[in-house]
């Protein structure tokens, strides 16, 4: 069986691993020059199930209207992206709904939950140096009333088989003493310790590097421009230059996917939703953090990668925009700064990379994953800002559906629907 796979960031990587592990004949294209140099490049590191409620909470609507045209907002919207999401726009708002809100974030956990299992198996399997901690994610609170509210949600989820600890301020420092500078403002925090953290595009690379030893074929530089489709049948993928043939094919293109699928006459509800992050090296700082921090009032993270600080913390609703907004970025200094005062006289900006990327988000907020109306169309995109945690267990649910095997995850929560 040969199966094309598009896109090579996480998920279309893990997938075609699985895949050529299982012994299908694997072809992965990408429009870019090596693997992850998209939406897997910079996110916020972390991979937590302790963090998959989708963003379209129950009282969106009004909190994002309220968020308009302020620049330091955690979720902008862009006015004349407007227009382009109605239709998704009405989608997202519905599923905020207290009762499908509740039912999207149980499926996210099942899939989190599985995936953290599935990169315990993969490390067992492969050696992989991506600057992996298993130390787990800290959250903090400001204020007694979001400790108390995260507190009641997180014994909630706790039914789905999420470890939590709840802390005092005195518990978060000694836990990660660099936020001793700040412990008076720290209400409380909540430590998952099974959550794990680690550099998504060094994975990416290293997945690759397996991935051709094993006999996997990369067509880097090639930009898919078309699907044709036969009836039921998708026939070829269309570059400027060749029509590439197979039995299977997967469209694993981020924010990219609905334009690919459109052309073979496949709606997939997704739209790019923009975010940022910033890695930092450590420089002479001599007490770093060294666990991910989450602080829930500033809606902001910072995972420890070796010897940087990742920083992410923002959501932008601006089309397909790849460009580097100034005041986003300053935002995210100025959080950092928030967090870790004592990091400012070891800061570099100079020296700081600063990244945007398009984040797949569905109206659900779940991913969408396996086959498709066409008979040899399979999905894996839509994971929105939990791409990372989710990508080993997707990918390898997606191949086990390929190749026909038997399931060890039930996608039938996860398809392309028509609703």
């Amino acid at each position: 069986m040969r199966v094309v796979v598009i896109g090579s960031g996480l998920m279309g990587l893990v997938t075609a691993y699985f895949l050529r592990k299982s012994g299908a004949d694997v072809c992965v294209v990408d429009r870019q020059d090596s693997a992850a140099r998209e939406t897997s490049f910079a996110n916020g590191g972390m991979l937590h199930a302790s963090q998959a409620s989708p963003w379209n909470a129950p009282g969106i609507l009004w909190a994002a209207l309220r968020m308009l045209g302020r620049e330091d907002a955690a979720l902008l919207i862009r006015t004349h992206a407007l227009p382009r999401m109605l239709r998704w726009g009405f989608g997202f708002v519905r599923n905020s709904n207290p009762e499908r809100f509740a039912e999207n974030l149980r499926r996210n956990a099942r899939l989190a939950q599985y995936s953290l299992s599935v990169m315990h198996e993969l490390r067992a399997s492969e050696s992989l140096d991506y600057d992996y901690s298993p130390r787990g994610t800290l959250t903090i609170f400001r204020t007694q009333s979001e400790l108390d509210a995260a507190g009641k949600f997180s014994t909630q989820f706790a039914g789905g088989g999420l470890r939590f600890d709840m802390i005092d301020r005195v518990g978060a420092v000694a836990l990660e003493p660099s936020l001793t500078p700040i412990a008076a403002a720290i209400a409380g925090a909540m430590h998952y310790p099974e959550d794990e953290s680690g550099d998504a595009f060094k994975f990416c690379q290293e997945l690759q590097r397996v991935c051709e030893r094993a006999g996997v074929e990369f067509q880097f530089g090639t930009r898919v421009s078309k699907l044709t489709r036969e009836g039921n049948v998708i026939v070829s993928a269309n570059t400027e230059t060749r029509r590439m043939r197979a039995d299977k094919f997967v469209l694993a293109a981020g924010s990219f996917t609905p334009l690919l699928s459109r052309t073979a006459g496949l709606r997939v509800p997704v739209q790019p939703v923009k975010g940022y992050s910033l890695t930092a090296p450590l420089g002479q700082w001599a007490e770093p953090p060294t666990i991910p921090v989450i602080d829930d009032h500033l809606h902001a993270a910072v995972c420890p990668l070796g010897d940087r600080l990742r920083v992410a913390g923002t959501a932008e609703f601006a089309g397909y925009n790849s460009v580097l907004t100034k005041s986003r970025i300053d935002n995210l200094f100025k959080l950092l700064l928030s967090l870790y005062p004592e990091y400012e006289p070891h800061m570099d900006k100079a020296a700081t990379d600063r990244w945007t990327g398009l984040r797949p988000v569905t109206p659900t907020g779940v991913g969408i994953m396996g086959r498709t109306e066409i008979s040899n169309l399979y999905l894996n995109t839509g994971h929105g800002h939990l791409g990372w945690t989710m990508a080993a267990g997707a990918g390898k649910a997606v191949a086990t559906e390929i190749l026909g095997a038997e399931p060890d995850f039930d996608l039938s929560n996860y398809r392309l629907t028509k609703a």
